[in-house]
């Protein structure tokens, strides 16, 4: 397949539109998320926040991501993305602001808990990118609006320690430019609202049949589903451990049991209701023509914790990782070596798209997953003794291997069940925040190297996953609002 398949400068052409408004209002969300990264020692000493402080916060500001993607990802296929996003980008530009002017230590870790939900914008694009391009260029074009997206956090710690020291100064300048970003992101939710479409001219918007859940078609599905939402539940519970009396200290212990109660409480409901949906599938079965692989599902998850997990913890703590072993390193310059991860995003994650287009869908994840273990495997040998230039570039190799990873995973996702496309990525994309989590609980108890180290052995578990998808091929099958069939080409 030719990259031209894709004129990436004709805006004459409806779906070329769509691509570029949506791969900004990702950018612009990455942005947000990301935005205190950078600015580490100016915010750490407005409010004389200790290391472990700093870490909460890191670890706070993806949580909520994690339950976010999946409520995100079935209102994207009941009402559609450009609602949805429009709305997500006008909300989390004024929490944005709000988080640039916290008084305390408090207010800023509970804003950056609810900025999380912002992490969620990522599916919603997913969906519209997926309802505008064919299968044979849907990997090359989620690839570039997830890898465009993605280099908002790269940006973010490129520009916002010259325009908080330069342009604003003062000790309050990181939270004009913060505040900066907020305001930009609440405007662009307008004009998305304005001008993006759901679906091409003449074209069939499918919905989930029911809300609530998933769709599975066998009973080894619905159970292999139930227990998928389990580490979800179980990472939030080590959240709460982290800011309990046991960890910093943010809530108090009888606060905590009430947390932990609650999410037992949570999951019960969500039993029920995947049980809902799925309850005529139990009794009766799946048509036929109807069935998919939940595994493929369960397995791209698993794919994500490592690959996007692994990324958005790494970008938390590079910038501060670089200050740390190399002496003599200002702020600006710490957080453009640090962005150095997050600037692959451009051409490694619509890299990984194309070349699963290209390549098959399984052999090419399988080999870059291989890539990404082998990179992060040197990560873990960079000391203060290296030349940065050679710091650097193992960064950037890494990070090339690990958005492509990134890209391939969701170059499958919407070829597996397009009316549930937003649910499939809002778990997927769970699943990458879970990895996260777990990623940043592991730093605050290991040294940087081992934390690299960990990252790579659990990247060759994800690789023997990577074994067992099935290469989409043929047709899937859609059912119309008035009971006609249609087949959705994925090969």
């Amino acid at each position: 397949m030719s990259l031209t398949r894709i004129k990436l400068f004709d805006l004459r052409d409806a779906k070329i539109r769509t691509l570029h408004l949506s791969w900004f209002a990702f950018f612009l969300t990455f942005a947000i998320w990301f935005s205190h990264a950078p600015l580490k020692p100016l915010i750490m000493e407005a409010f004389n926040m200790t290391s472990d402080q700093w870490k909460t916060l890191l670890t706070l500001n993806v949580a909520l991501t994690i339950p976010a993607r999946i409520i995100i990802g079935m209102l994207v296929d009941r009402f559609g993305p450009r609602l949805v996003y429009s709305s997500l980008l006008v909300v989390s530009g004024v929490l944005c602001c709000a988080f640039a002017f916290a008084q305390t230590y408090e207010q800023m870790a509970l804003l950056r808990f609810l900025l999380g939900f912002v992490g969620a914008g990522f599916v919603i694009g997913i969906r519209m990118v997926g309802e505008w391009f064919p299968a044979k260029s849907v990997g090359l074009a989620q690839g570039i609006y997830a890898g465009w997206g993605n280099f908002g956090g790269a940006a973010a710690a490129f520009t916002l320690p010259t325009i908080a020291l330069t342009i604003y100064g003062g000790e309050n300048g990181w939270r004009y430019a913060i505040a900066s970003i907020g305001v930009l992101t609440f405007v662009y939710g307008l004009v998305y609202a304005w001008r993006a479409r759901n679906t091409p001219m003449g074209s069939t918007y499918f919905k989930a049949k029911k809300t609530g859940g998933l769709e599975v078609t066998s009973t080894k599905d619905f159970w292999l589903y139930v227990m998928m939402n389990i580490p979800m539940y179980l990472v939030l519970s080590v959240l709460v451990w982290k800011v309990s009396p046991l960890g910093t200290n943010l809530i108090s212990q009888p606060v905590a049991y009430l947390l932990y109660g609650l999410f037992v409480v949570l999951f019960t409901f969500q039993f029920s209701q995947i049980y809902k949906v799925n309850r005529e599938m139990l009794n009766n079965g799946a048509p036929e023509s109807d069935r998919y692989e939940f595994k493929q599902v369960a397995v791209l998850n698993w794919v994500y914790f490592v690959t996007f997990g692994s990324e958005l913890a790494v970008v938390s703590m590079l910038p501060g990782f670089f200050l740390d072993t190399f002496d003599g390193l200002s702020l600006v310059a710490a957080g453009a070596l640090g962005a150095t991860y997050a600037f692959m995003n451009l051409i490694a994650r619509p890299g990984g798209g194309w070349f699963s287009d290209y390549f098959g869908r399984r052999k090419s994840l399988s080999l870059l997953i291989t890539g990404l273990a082998l990179g992060y495997f040197l990560l873990s040998q960079i000391t203060g003794d290296w030349p940065i230039y050679l710091a650097v570039l193992a960064v950037v190799c890494c990070s090339s291997f690990v958005q492509a990873g990134s890209g391939a995973v969701f170059a499958i996702v919407p070829l597996i069940k397009r009316r549930m496309t937003g649910q499939i990525a809002g778990m997927t994309g769970a699943f990458g925040n879970v990895g996260a989590v777990t990623y940043l609980t592991i730093y605050t108890l290991v040294d940087a190297s081992t934390f690299f180290l960990i990252i790579g052995c659990s990247a060759f578990a994800a690789f023997g996953l990577t074994q067992l998808l099935t290469e989409p091929k043929g047709h899937i099958t859609e059912v119309l609002p008035d009971g006609t069939v249609q087949l959705i080409e994925v090969s």
